[in-house]
């Protein structure tokens, strides 16, 4: 934001400090003006014709911006995507260890990208990693829904789950 002196336009549009617009004002005149009362010029509409200034204290301006942008980042949710790797041929103690590991990040709010390596001539049958993609996809179903169906990727086929939002 221009400040006092940094503002370049001869004529500003100038609101003070109470909110009260005071008409089409020099420059010069516009600066005495937030002098006489110890505030500062602040550009707050740059691209109107004429730009708009307030008289404003800008360091007051400048801590209550600073303020709310500290809140929102406060209250925004960082979403994380947890990879858990299965294979085609993963048999039933190793499937419930990685769904249990994919469950617990669905819980804690992230999101999971499972997805299968196929390895040497295991890409001839693709439907085998499709069928245990989906059937970790219907185990997680109560706490997770699809984001993205299974799919191929080169030689690994892939799915994403989000957790439900509880509403």
């Amino acid at each position: 934001m221009l400040v006092n002196e940094g503002i370049r336009a001869r004529e500003l549009r100038l609101i003070d400090h109470n909110g009260e617009q005071l008409g089409v004002k020099s420059r010069n005149e516009a600066l005495e003006i937030a002098a006489r009362v110890n505030l500062d010029l602040v550009l707050v509409a740059p691209n109107a014709k004429p730009p708009v200034a307030r008289v404003m204290d800008y360091g007051k301006h400048r801590f209550e911006m600073q303020k709310r942008d500290r809140e929102a980042r406060k209250n925004q949710k960082v979403i994380n995507v947890k990879e858990v790797r299965l294979s085609p041929t993963i048999d039933e103690h190793d499937f419930n260890t990685k769904l249990r590991n994919g469950r617990k990040f669905l819980e804690k709010g992230d999101k999971v990208k499972a997805s299968i390596r196929f390895k040497g001539r295991a890409i001839t049958h693709k439907e085998i990693g499709q069928r245990v993609l989906t059937r970790f996809a219907e185990e997680c179903e109560d706490v997770a829904t699809v984001e993205s169906k299974p799919r191929m990727d080169g030689r690994s086929m892939f799915l994403v789950l989000a957790p439900k939002t509880e509403k």
